[in-house]
C-alpha cells in the first residue's frame, strides 16, 4: 500500500481532518513543481552541453584537417629537399673503421703487415755520425760494447740520425744516451716539437709529421708521433699534480669551460700554472678537485655560471654583460633604453679600469670611487621603472638589469680594481682586468677542434692531451721566451736533475702534494676485468 492509499484510508476513517489533508496536498504540489523546474534546468544544461560537444567536434575536425594539410605540405617540402634530414652518425664510417667492425663481427684478427720500427740495417746509410756512450763513473777499460742504437736528433734546425754505441760496465751498468727516454728512437727535442704542433697549435698528427718532414727532413709516421706523445704524457704525470696544487694556491685564477667531443673541457689559468682538463664532467665536483671553494683564498675570474657561485672572492666577466647589452641594441636600434644601458655599462667599466691604474689612489681612495660607480650602476639599471614583460626583448632587458644588480650586491663586479698584480715565475706581471677573456681565448682552439672533429675520442687520449697541454702551457710562465730551444733546454734539465721548475716553485712555497693523485681522481685508471674461468 503506497502513501496515497494510506492517506485516503486515514481520511475516511477520520484520523486525518480536512485542513491537514489540504496542507499535505499543497506540499506535494510544491515538490512536484520544484522537481519539474529542476528537470527543465537539467534539460537546458544538457542542450548546452550538446551544443558545446558539436562545437568541439567541429573544431577537432578542423584541426585534423589542418594537421593533414601540414603533413602533406611537409611531405612535399621533403620531396623537394630530397627527403628527411640525414641522421647524425656517432660512429666513424671510414674504410679502416669498417674493416675493424667486420673483424670484430667475424671474431678474427687481421694479420698486420710487418711495419712499425724500421730495422737499423735499413737506416744505416742515413747515419751521420757515431758516438760512444759509457756508464757514468765507470773506467773505460772496464766497459765493453753492448749494442748500437740509432736515434733521430734535431741539430741546427735539421734532423740527424746518430748511432750511439752503448757500453756496459760491471754490474750491468749501461751508458745512458743524453736526451733520450727509454728505448725511444727519437730525441726529447723531437717529442717536444711534436707535442707543440699537435697540442699547442692544434695541428693534426698527419700535418705535424708533414711539417717535420718538410722543414727538418725528419721521416716520422703518425703512429710514431702518437707513441712519442704517449711517452711524454707518461713522463709528465707527476708534473700535472704539481700544477694542480700551484693553481689551488694562486692569487688569481681565470676559469672557464665549454663542451667537447667527450663531455667538456676546462681551463684554469693563474700566475703560477695553466691547467686544461679535457673530457671531464662540467659539474661542481670537477671544479672542487681543482679549486675547492672552502679552501681557495684567491680571486676567481669567471662567467656567471652557477657552478662558480660559492667562492668568497669573485670577479665576474664584464665582457659578458656588455655583449648582452650590445646585442639588445642590434636587435632593436630604435629603443633608447637599450642604447643607454649598453653605453652606461661600457662607461662604468672604463671608469673602473681608470681607477685601477691610477697610481695616485690608495686602497681607501679606490674603494670610495668604486662606491660612486656602484651608485651610478644602480641608477642606470633601476633608475626607471622596469617593464613588466614575460618574453621578447623587454624580458631580456629586465633579466640583464637584474643580473647586473645581483652581481653588484655580491661584490663581484669591481673586485679587480683593488686586486693585487701577481708576478709570474719568469718575472713578468700578469695583467688583471675585469673580464675572463684570457680563459675564453685559451678554449678557442679546443672549441674549433670540436667543430672540425679534431679531438680525442677515447679517455686515454683525453688524459694524454690534458697532461701534455698543461705542462707546455705552464712552461710559458717560467721561461723568459717560450721557444723550441728554451723549452727543450728546460725539459732536458728535468731529465738530468729530476726536478722540474714546477717542483722548484712548489718547494719555494713550501707546499705539499695531496695523498691521492688529482690526475687519478679526474682520470681513473680502468681496472682489468677478471677473465672467466673454464
Amino acid at each position: 500500500m503506497d502513501a496515497l492509499e494510506q492517506l485516503q484510508r486515514d481520511f475516511q476513517e477520520g484520523r486525518v481532518d480536512l485542513p491537514r489533508l489540504l496542507s499535505l496536498l499543497s506540499d506535494s504540489l510544491r515538490q512536484l513543481q520544484d522537481t519539474q523546474t529542476q528537470l527543465q534546468d537539467t534539460q537546458t544544461q544538457l542542450q548546452g552541453t550538446q551544443t558545446q560537444l558539436h562545437v568541439s567536434q567541429a573544431q577537432l575536425q578542423e584541426t585534423q584537417q589542418q594537421l593533414k594539410t601540414a603533413q602533406n605540405r611537409i611531405a612535399e617540402l621533403e620531396k623537394k629537399l630530397g627527403g628527411p634530414p640525414t641522421p647524425r652518425i656517432d660512429q666513424p664510417y671510414s674504410l679502416r673503421a669498417e674493416e675493424k667492425r667486420q673483424q670484430a663481427k667475424d671474431g678474427k684478427k687481421k694479420n698486420k703487415s710487418k711495419g712499425g720500427r724500421r730495422r737499423q740495417d735499413d737506416t744505416t746509410h742515413l747515419v751521420a755520425r757515431t758516438e760512444p756512450v759509457y756508464p757514468e763513473g765507470v773506467p773505460l777499460e772496464q766497459c765493453r760494447l753492448s749494442h748500437v742504437r740509432q736515434v733521430w736528433r734535431l741539430e741546427n734546425g735539421r734532423s740527424v740520425l746518430v748511432a750511439y754505441e752503448v757500453y756496459r760496465g760491471p754490474k750491468n751498468l749501461y751508458g745512458k744516451i743524453p736526451g733520450v727516454v727509454g728505448r725511444c728512437g727519437f730525441g726529447w727535442e723531437i717529442i717536444i716539437a711534436v707535442a707543440h704542433l699537435a697540442y699547442d697549435l692544434g695541428i693534426s698528427l698527419d700535418k705535424a709529421c708533414s711539417i717535420l718532414d718538410f722543414f727538418q727532413e725528419l721521416p716520422i709516421r703518425k703512429s710514431q708521433a702518437e707513441a712519442l706523445l704517449k711517452q711524454m704524457a707518461k713522463h709528465c704525470e707527476h708534473q700535472f699534480d704539481v700544477l694542480c696544487v700551484l693553481i689551488a694556491n694562486s692569487a688569481i685564477v681565470h676559469a672557464d669551460e665549454t663542451s667537447w667531443s667527450l663531455k667538456s673541457v676546462w681551463a684554469f689559468l693563474s700566475e703560477q700554472a695553466r691547467v686544461l682538463l679535457f673530457g671531464v664532467n662540467k659539474d661542481a665536483q670537477t671544479l672542487k678537485r681543482i679549486l675547492d671553494a672552502d679552501v681557495f683564498q684567491g680571486i676567481l675570474f669567471s662567467d656567471d655560471a652557477a657552478v662558480y657561485s660559492r667562492f668568497t672572492q669573485m670577479q665576474k666577466c664584464w665582457a659578458h654583460l656588455i655583449r648582452k647589452a650590445i646585442k639588445l641594441t642590434l636587435q632593436d636600434g630604435e629603443d633608447q633604453r637599450y642604447r643607454l644601458l649598453a653605453d652606461g655599462l661600457l662607461k662604468i667599466y672604463r671608469d673602473a679600469r681608470a681607477i685601477q691604474t691610477d697610481a695616485k689612489l690608495d686602497d681607501a681612495g679606490k674603494l670610495a670611487r668604486v662606491a660612486a660607480l656602484e651608485a651610478e650602476l644602480a641608477e642606470l639599471c633601476y633608475g626607471k621603472v622596469l617593464p613588466d614583460a614575460s618574453r621578447g626583448l623587454e624580458h631580456d632587458y629586465v633579466l640583464l638589469a637584474h643580473e647586473v644588480m645581483r652581481l653588484k650586491d655580491d661584490c663581484a663586479l669591481f673586485t679587480f680594481v683593488s686586486a693585487p698584480t701577481p708576478v709570474q715565475p719568469n718575472g713578468e706581471t700578469m695583467p688583471v682586468g675585469g673580464t675572463n677573456n684570457e680563459a675564453e681565448r685559451t678554449l678557442r682552439g679546443p672549441a674549433e677542434a670540436r667543430k672540425t672533429g679534431r679531438t680525442n675520442k677515447t679517455p686515454a687520449g683525453t688524459r694524454r692531451r690534458t697532461i701534455v697541454t698543461s705542462v707546455l702551457q705552464s712552461l710559458r710562465l717560467y721561461l723568459p721566451k717560450y721557444t723550441l730551444k728554451t723549452a727543450i733546454a728546460e725539459t732536458l734539465r728535468w731529465l738530468q736533475t729530476g726536478l722540474s721548475c714546477f717542483e722548484e716553485q712548489l718547494q719555494k712555497l713550501k707546499l705539499n702534494l695531496p695523498q691521492e693523485s688529482i690526475l687519478q681522481q679526474l682520470y681513473p685508471t680502468p681496472q682489468p676485468q677478471p677473465q672467466p674461468s673454464g
